[in-house]
């Protein structure tokens, strides 16, 4: 009889370690489900991740040589003393995924200390200042040579204007939320004061001192 009782209670503890055995299982069963769905989940994250076409870039590092040399030269200076033959310069334009555009300009070994208004233009550099023709605008001012805010400011064009440090570099970033037109941008040049804005004068910036080649996307 004792033994009996004791065999019913052995059961019956067994049959309560399957219980929890199966609870436990159960519980094991589920963590694994939801890590295996998380493992999922950052995979399919990451694949998206790394399916994002690269931003465009273009480059353009180089220095300013005599004007004289502008069928050949990537950039020149009009003005030595303001801009060195052999400063340095580099522009750089990256097409956001957004369908903005970013520039960047780069300046070195230029006249120390002062202002250096900059834009893009909309042909390419020349012997003569005029060459490079007026400032890219996204939406063109009906009126020619543009000075009307509407259309002279830096959410239509591309400023870029700097201030040089005590060693005469300097480094600008415009960006704005549209493209250039295929072919439209063709160089950014750099003027002699900071740009201005105001009615009947917007968008201009003194001499025409140096313009580097670039091809814009």
């Amino acid at each position: 009889m004792a033994r009996h009782k004791l065999t019913l209670k052995h059961k019956r503890f067994i049959a309560a370690g399957a219980v929890v055995a199966a609870v436990a299982g159960g519980l094991g069963v589920a963590a694994n489900a939801g890590a295996s769905e998380t493992v999922e989940k950052t995979t399919t994250e990451k694949t998206t991740v790394e399916k994002k076409a690269p931003v465009a870039k273009v480059v353009v590092k180089t220095v300013f040589a005599p004007a004289a040399t502008a069928d050949v030269a990537p950039a020149v200076t009009y003005d030595t003393a303001l801009v060195p033959v052999a400063g340095r310069v580099q522009v750089k334009e990256e097409l956001r995924r957004d369908g903005g555009t970013r520039i960047e300009l780069r300046l070195r070994d230029l006249a120390a200390n002062r202002v250096y208004g900059a834009h893009v233009h909309t042909k390419p550099c020349g012997e003569l200042p005029a060459d490079a023709g007026p400032h890219y605008q996204d939406e063109l001012d009906p009126k020619q040579p543009s000075v009307d805010p509407a259309y002279a400011n830096p959410e239509n064009e591309v400023w870029l204007d700097v201030r040089t440090n005590k060693d005469g570099s300097a480094r600008s970033i415009a960006a704005v939320d549209w493209r250039f037109r295929d072919g439209g941008a063709r160089s950014v040049v750099l003027h002699a004061a900071a740009t201005s804005t105001h009615e009947g004068h917007a968008g201009t910036a003194g001499a025409r001192l140096a313009c580097v080649n670039v091809p814009f996307k």
